[in-house]
């Protein structure tokens, strides 16, 4: 790793995706709200964990397809869905932790997966976070968009493949 410093954004889903994937999610199904009992689950909405009692809803999606309708790339095989988690009505969105790593959806062992501007893969990087992480993911990052070729990150949970965030080069 060469420790490349670059500014980064990190987006949450956009309201009306959002709004979208309540009604049917990328996989075309309807899915159901749940009252989340113990918290921790990582809302892509807000960019942030659930609390104890709030009401959410697992969805499939495709990060992937969606950069894809708006930049005219074309992923082919790598066209996936995946499991994100949403709060079951529209919320507002991050509260003031714009730009960089998420800090709140931190955890131990993440995985980055950079992508061309036409939609393939380039590489990806496992990544061990013991401590808080920013540091070393704003490191990785800046390592995949010194990559001229890299028109975009995405962060996943390895444990669950939870999509957690689509990472643009850019100031936060």
């Amino acid at each position: 790793m060469t420790s490349t410093t670059t500014a980064f954004t990190a987006l949450p889903l956009h309201p009306t995706t959002a709004a979208e994937l309540r009604e049917r999610d990328d996989a075309g199904r309807r899915r159901t709200p749940f009252t989340d009992t113990e918290g921790g689950s990582p809302l892509r909405c807000c960019l942030r964990r659930s609390g104890p009692g709030e009401r959410i809803v697992l969805v499939s999606y495709a990060p992937l397809r969606r950069w894809a309708e708006e930049t005219g790339a074309d992923p082919g095989a790598y066209d996936e869905c995946g499991p994100v988690f949403l709060h079951a009505d529209p919320c507002p969105g991050p509260d003031g932790e714009a730009g960089g790593y998420p800090l709140r959806l931190h955890g131990p062992r993440r995985m980055l997966r950079a992508y061309d501007a036409s939609g393939r893969i380039l590489g990806g990087t496992l990544l061990e976070l013991p401590h808080a992480g920013q540091e070393e993911l704003d490191a990785a990052v800046g390592d995949a968009f010194a990559d001229p070729q890299v028109a975009v990150v995405h962060l996943r949970a390895v444990e669950f493949g939870c999509f957690l965030a689509e990472l643009r080069p850019g100031q936060p």
